[in-house]
């Protein structure tokens, strides 16, 4: 079996290190790039033509290829010989569904990336999707006083962007339709999980999921 050429994707260092250290260590796979933004991405997938790409879902974007399903999307559009594995703080069934059906060939919790690489990459070496085991549900804050008062101290701009955040937008996608910077969406998206007080996005989706404040 010949080699299959790997480009990796991730603006977190640890990140990197532990899927180069990974790919370097597994006969099947040849690690040809590295990408700490969108834009390094579709440069090393221009170089390079991999056959698989492992990329983090949420990158720094930009105005040209952004990041999230839009960054998915140019990559399947214009690189339709790449196998894409995505890597994901989120658990949005959303998400996941649109990325699937846009035909990734898997995705992966970061939760549980030390578990479940060295599957994946063994199931796309002998060229087959990978399929992860459901990421269990992070519990939220059940009382509807504590979760109104919360919501109650959240700007309407943060309102606005957590809305569409968990509608499965991105923070460039959100930037784009509010006519926001990319930055400020970021800093307004930050401000709302720390009033909340979420850690990370798939908090912050379940919270919103089930405390359900945009009817």
């Amino acid at each position: 079996m010949r080699e299959l050429k790997v480009v990796i994707a991730d603006d977190h260092p640890v990140v990197v290190l532990g899927l180069r250290e990974m790919i370097q260590r597994d006969e099947y796979f040849s690690l040809v790039g590295e990408a700490l933004s969108s834009s390094q991405l579709v440069e090393q997938l221009q170089l390079h033509q991999p056959e698989l790409l492992i990329t983090d879902f949420n990158m720094p974007g930009d105005e040209t290829y952004g990041d999230g399903l839009q960054l998915i999307e140019y990559i399947i559009e214009h690189f339709p010989g790449v196998k894409i594995l995505v890597l994901t703080v989120m658990s949005n069934h959303l998400i996941i569904s649109r990325l699937l059906e846009l035909g990734v060939a898997g995705v992966i919790a970061k939760s549980h990336i030390r578990e479940e690489i060295g599957k994946a990459l063994s199931a796309l070496a002998n060229d087959r999707d990978y399929t992860a085991p459901a990421a269990p549900a992070i519990s939220v804050v059940t009382n509807p006083k504590v979760i109104d008062e919360r919501f109650s101290t959240l700007s309407p701009r943060e309102v606005e962007v957590l809305r569409l955040f968990v509608a499965g937008n991105s923070v460039g996608d959100i930037a784009r339709q509010l006519n926001r910077s990319v930055k400020t969406v970021s800093t307004q998206k930050v401000a709302a999980m720390q009033k909340l007080e979420v850690l990370n996005d798939h908090a912050l989706l379940t919270y919103c999921i089930k405390a359900d404040p945009f009817e």
